[in-house]
């Protein structure tokens, strides 16, 4: 019978080699999208070979699917941070003062967020370029409790008359991303236009956010006044 230190080395090594064939997966995804994709490039890319990579995920699409399942996880967990404090009260979807930092930390986060993963920003480039095609089969695979909760606040807010359109929430918040990744997959063109200014750099990145995210909040809420009255 194997020691519990021998069992529990075992389990670290195998997660380790779980961690570092997704870390391979996502690399060669995001260069070359899910049809592109080619599963000797993954297996070379980790130093592991194929039937290993076939042992722990079956096939490229549940391979696929673990990779975006991974980002879903930590990007859950950004939003989780971020909706904790506000939500202790959801008078604040009723409270303009309160709506617009809570709506701006939203923007905020998913622009930050991109930033720091670009290989997901790449295969959701491509998905979008293949029509979402392949994300279309998957998509029951991800969890949904944090778009029904902004549904239901933005609904509120609506109803409290803060927001200029009852448009469709979910669509709402999925604008969120597409418009911060717009942006940052534009900046090679951009940067040709723009050429005094480093557009990748720390600061222009913090202008550009704070832009963007007055940008949707103010298209989002109508005019109040800046402080209370």
């Amino acid at each position: 019978m194997m020691s519990p230190a021998k069992q529990s080395k075992r389990e670290r090594d195998a997660e380790a080699t779980r961690q570092a064939i997704l870390d391979a997966a996502e690399k060669i995804f995001a260069e070359h999208g899910f049809d592109g994709a080619r599963v000797d490039a993954i297996a070379a890319e980790s130093g592991y070979n194929k039937s290993l990579l076939f042992q722990h995920f079956d096939n490229k699409l549940n391979l696929y699917i673990e990779v975006l399942k991974r980002s879903d996880k930590e990007l859950n967990d950004v939003q989780a941070q971020v909706f904790a404090p506000w939500l202790e009260d959801e008078t604040i979807v009723t409270d303009p003062y309160r709506l617009k930092p809570f709506l701006e930390s939203i923007a905020a986060s998913l622009f930050d967020y991109l930033v720091e993963h670009p290989r997901l920003m790449r295969m959701l480039l491509w998905e979008m370029a293949e029509g979402w095609q392949t994300y279309t089969k998957i998509i029951s695979q991800f969890e949904t409790e944090d778009l029904g909760m902004f549904e239901r606040l933005l609904r509120k807010a609506h109803g409290a008359g803060l927001l200029r359109s009852d448009f469709a929430p979910v669509i709402q918040l999925t604008m969120f991303v597409q418009i911060c990744q717009s942006y940052l997959a534009f900046i090679p063109l951009y940067q040709m236009f723009v050429k005094d200014e480093d557009l990748s750099s720390d600061a222009s990145l913090a202008r550009a956010r704070k832009y963007i995210v007055d940008l949707l909040v103010a298209g989002m809420m109508k005019d109040f006044p800046e402080t209370k009255p």
